[in-house]
């Protein structure tokens, strides 16, 4: 049998074996021993993940590509091992299942070629779980992997550059074209690589980190003392240079500076 893209799924079936397998070894395979690809379809990268050493879980929405995936896939791959120690399928939607429960707390790196219209949802589930999840890696549409990627400066920088860096240390890999795919996409993708860092663990409040991080990019063209006028900032702090700035020039670090002087004038 074979699995028909589904348009309100947005699937776009990877066609190319050469990305499919260097999608694959973009994956590091330090410190976890589970990996789980979202969005599957017909297995292009899931048997490339099945030649690696981590366990491999498959999560599908479409009940035609997990039957798929139950029956044909292993019979054409039958020098794979997909037994249910090495390879395992779940059908249903990685937003709203707990991650936790399915990997009972262990460590797992997430991979996939994700569907575009939910793919920044993605990423920021991972980053809710980055406790479990110490490398995410896969492809988007390229203008929010670049979008993902970006330093500060750019004018694609904003909420998801800085809420990812925060805690992943982000690559940019390669750019993939849409005749890849069936059907086609209208735009190029990207592939990332997100690896979390040593530490990531914020020195600052996170709800507040976030909230500041929203906040200012939500009126990005304008200087930090008029974005941030909700959180009654003191006569005094809005003099601190670094209200002056636009939310694109500041970086992580900046924006961890930032907001603790907000926490520090706030008690």
């Amino acid at each position: 049998m074979t699995v028909r893209a589904k348009k309100h799924l947005g699937q776009h079936f990877l066609t190319d074996e050469n990305i499919a397998k260097k999608i694959a070894d973009s994956l590091t395979e330090n410190g976890y021993d589970n990996v789980l690809e979202i969005g599957p379809g017909m297995g292009v990268l899931t048997k490339y993940l099945l030649e690696k050493k981590p366990k491999v879980t498959v999560m599908e929405l479409d009940s035609e590509s997990v039957e798929y995936l139950n029956d044909t896939f292993p019979l054409e791959h039958i020098k794979l091992d997909t037994s249910k120690e090495k390879f395992s399928i779940i059908e249903g939607d990685f937003l709203k299942k707990n991650l936790q429960e399915t990997f009972k707390k262990e460590q797992v790196a997430i991979i996939g070629n994700f569907p575009y219209n939910i793919s920044s949802q993605i990423v920021f589930k991972a980053i809710e779980n980055r406790e479990f999840v110490p490398e995410f890696s896969g492809m988007f549409q390229k203008e929010v992997a670049m979008r993902i990627a970006e330093k500060e400066g750019s004018k694609v920088y904003g909420i998801m550059s800085v809420l990812t860096q925060a805690f992943y240390d982000v690559e940019y890999l390669f750019t993939v074209p849409p005749t890849v795919f069936n059907p086609p996409p209208k735009v190029d993708s990207g592939v990332i690589r997100l690896i979390r860092k040593e530490d990531y663990s914020l020195p600052v409040d996170e709800k507040l980190f976030f909230r500041v991080v929203k906040t200012a990019f939500n009126q990005r063209r304008k200087m930090l003392r008029s974005s941030l006028k909700s959180f009654d900032l003191s006569a005094t702090l809005k003099e601190d240079p670094i209200f002056a700035m636009r939310p694109e020039q500041l970086s992580v670090q900046k924006f961890i500076e930032l907001t603790k002087k907000i926490a520090q004038d706030n008690s």
